[in-house]
Parts: structure tokens; C-alpha cells; sequence
């Protein structure tokens, strides 16, 4: 019964891909996400939201290539186990057009 009721809906898509949408329309919005998850999340919701990025920025493959790093280990980087350096993440940022930044805790 759900399989036949999801396949009626037509034009729909899951939140997942919306989110991407989203980023890859407004890189407003894209710093925004990114800034909210540095400030609330932990580790593995900066990985998923750097996922994210890098789905709406061209996927990891384009991104890898942009910030001159090695696909295979930018996968993995960005993988649930991933541990980036600050350099990767710099230079994963950079490629999509955003940077880190440091402000006072107000």
C-alpha cells in the first residue's frame, strides 16, 4: 500500500534532495546551514552538512578537483568515520565558494 501510494505522488522528492536545492540556489543560505551546524552540531553533522555542500556545489568529484584534493580520500573525509585536517576543510570550502570564519560568542 505505501509503495503504490509514494509512486502516485508525482514531482515529489524527499527532504534530502530539497536541502540540495536549496544550497546549490542561494549560497546565502548554503553559509548559513553550514555556520548553524559549526555553531549546534557535533563532528558527524559538519561531515553530513559538508555532504551536502558538496552535493550541491557539483558533487565530491568536482569539488575534489576545484580544491585539489584526492577524490578517494575526500570521500572518505567526508565519510560518517571521517576526521578532515583544517586544510581540507579550508581548501573543501574554498572550492565551494565559503571559508571559515571566527566571531565572539555573544
Amino acid at each position: 500500500m505505501i509503495a503504490s501510494r509514494k509512486s502516485s505522488v508525482t514531482g515529489s522528492r524527499d527532504h534530502e534532495e530539497a536541502t540540495i536545492a536549496s544550497l546549490r540556489a542561494d549560497p546565502e543560505f548554503a553559509a548559513a546551514y553550514l555556520d548553524s551546524v559549526l555553531e549546534d552540531g557535533d563532528q558527524d553533522e559538519f561531515l553530513l552538512a559538508l555532504r551536502r555542500l558538496s552535493e550541491a556545489c557539483g558533487g565530491v568529484q568536482s569539488v575534489a578537483a576545484r580544491a585539489r584534493l584526492n577524490p578517494t580520500t575526500l570521500y572518505r573525509t567526508l565519510s560518517a568515520r571521517g576526521n578532515p585536517e583544517l586544510k581540507s576543510v579550508r581548501a573543501l570550502l574554498g572550492a565551494m565558494g565559503l571559508r571559515l570564519s571566527v566571531e565572539p560568542i555573544r
